[in-house]
């Protein structure tokens, strides 16, 4: 028996904002978000990616086209989708002088929901932040309030979550914490639509990635398919070798380039690492170890895009 197609959380059908009548922010876009999937959507600093996640959201009226969430037109109103939505803002600052279970409790009586002690706790436990419990918010580090705003954003119990550059300013350690929080939610059964400009966290995460580029969506796929696709093919290492023989190397057919005691190896389409070798075995080239490193999404980003992220900002 066939398996059955997961359900549509978000259909976006030839979506297009401009605004002033000339700026065209976004220009005719369409994609599906699923259940239980991690959804990226990527861009440089004035792709669109913003425009279309508050359009999804109701902040913002589109010009055109038509968005759909839970298999309901956006146009008619999402008061009644809203309670299964959970949003957290790139700006997110809690109140200071509020404890995390008080800050979470007066949230949830505006989304007219009464949380029990154990609700709190286990939602702060969720977010590892049981033992900040009795901290007040302006006490709390960079990092736990990014998670103080996902247990915010997991109030109402929602199904779609929405995430604004969780990470942005965090730290390595506070990130990958981050990251594990994000990766239990979907296991959980949560659909989350992820923006971030750190492409390592896409990569990581996402089931599926969208990359945006002045309005139009340019490329989607998953991470493993962006790359294989754009991102080019996998390099073979060998370190501590003479890298004169570069040159001999290269007269064998293979792509290569010399650095200081090492010599890399582009593989072409088709190639293997075990046939390289054979061949250099062959030839009696000497080496004293060897590592492979596969491309990126980041470089099948900047071959896409033209550009690379870093730290939020586009370097050219």
């Amino acid at each position: 028996m066939a398996s059955q197609r997961p359900e549509k959380v978000v259909s976006v059908r030839d979506l297009t904002k401009v605004f002033n009548g000339t700026i065209v922010a976004v220009n005719e876009i369409s994609f599906d978000v699923y259940e239980k999937e991690i959804f990226a959507l990527l861009g440089p600093n004035g792709a669109g990616k913003t425009t279309t996640v508050e359009i999804i959201e109701g902040l913002q009226d589109a010009t055109d086209g038509e968005v759909f969430v839970f298999g309901r037109n956006t146009k008619k109103g999402l008061r009644d989708m809203r309670a299964r939505m959970g949003v957290l803002p790139q700006e997110f600052e809690p109140f200071d002088l509020l404890k995390p279970p008080e800050f979470l409790e007066y949230f949830a009586r505006l989304f007219g929901r009464k949380m029990t002690e154990g609700d709190v706790d286990d939602l702060l436990e969720l977010v590892g932040l049981t033992e900040r419990k009795k901290s007040l918010s302006v006490h709390l580090s960079g990092g736990e309030k990014k998670r103080l705003g996902i247990a915010l954003s997991l109030v109402s119990n929602p199904d779609l979550i929405f995430l604004d550059e969780p990470t942005t300013g965090l730290d390595a350690q506070a990130r990958r914490h981050l990251w594990s929080v994000i990766s239990s939610l979907r296991d959980e059964g949560k659909t989350i639509f992820l923006t971030t400009h750190y492409l390592e966290e896409a990569e990581v995460l996402a089931d599926r990635v969208a990359i945006m580029n002045r309005g139009k969506l340019i490329a989607m796929g998953t991470p493993e398919e962006l790359i294989e696709k754009v991102g080019g093919t996998s390099t073979l290492i060998l370190e501590g070798v003479d890298t004169d023989l570069a040159g001999p190397i290269q007269a064998l057919g293979f792509r290569t380039r010399a650095r200081k005691d090492r010599i890399e190896i582009r593989l072409r389409s088709g190639e293997t690492v075990k046939d390289i070798l054979s061949t250099l075995t062959l030839q009696k080239i000497h080496f004293k170890d060897l590592r492979t490193r596969r491309p990126t999404l980041e470089e099948a980003f900047l071959k896409l895009v033209g550009a690379r992220l870093e730290g939020g900002e586009l370097i050219e």
